[in-house]
């Protein structure tokens, strides 16, 4: 009973962490990028500090399946590799938005489950610019304050969108040079 009343306590002096990063991208449209997040299983290729992302249950991309992710620059707990299991619970094309939450991990995280959102942004007809958010909830994570994993969230999300809006330019650029050979 006292150990009950404890957690109890705990709980209430420790409320989940709750919170929000952004980042804007002015070339790329939220069509361009929605694919590029909706890939589950293929987030090594846009996440900087990702060695490895692949799946181990389930269809990419649709609700229910599990995605194995190792190499976070988030420290694990004594081991030599960080890693998590993720398994996405939601998938909203229209709204292009997707959550997803940590089965298993090693770097401390309880309770998490985040979302990531494409708001589209520049003209009328979506054409250039959008923003991604990227939400979550976690219980306190041990050795950290919520302010310094918005900073790594925002360093992670910036180099993500950099990557994913590169990629996109350089795929634009080399189409026009296939049609101006042709």
């Amino acid at each position: 009973s006292l150990s009950l009343s404890l957690s109890k306590m705990e709980q209430k002096a420790q409320p989940r962490w709750e919170s929000k990063v952004s980042t804007r991208l002015t070339y790329a449209s939220a069509d361009q990028i929605w694919p590029l997040f909706k890939d589950f299983f293929n987030l090594h290729k846009w996440f900087p500090s990702l060695s490895t992302c692949y799946g181990i249950h389930g269809t990419n991309g649709e609700p229910g399946c599990v995605r194995y992710c190792a190499g976070f620059s988030i420290p694990s707990n004594g081991n030599t590799v960080s890693w998590s299991t993720e398994r996405l619970i939601a998938l909203d094309p229209v709204h292009q938005s997707l959550s997803y939450e940590i089965v298993d991990c090693n770097i401390g995280f309880k309770s998490y489950v985040s979302t990531v959102k494409i708001v589209p942004e520049g003209d009328d007809h979506g054409q250039r610019g959008c923003v991604i958010e990227w939400s979550f909830t976690v219980d306190p994570v041990e050795g950290w304050r919520l302010e310094d994993l918005l900073n790594k969230y925002e360093g992670a999300l910036q180099g993500m969108a950099k990557r994913m809006e590169d990629a996109l330019v350089m795929a634009e650029r080399m189409e026009k040079a296939l049609q101006t050979t042709q």
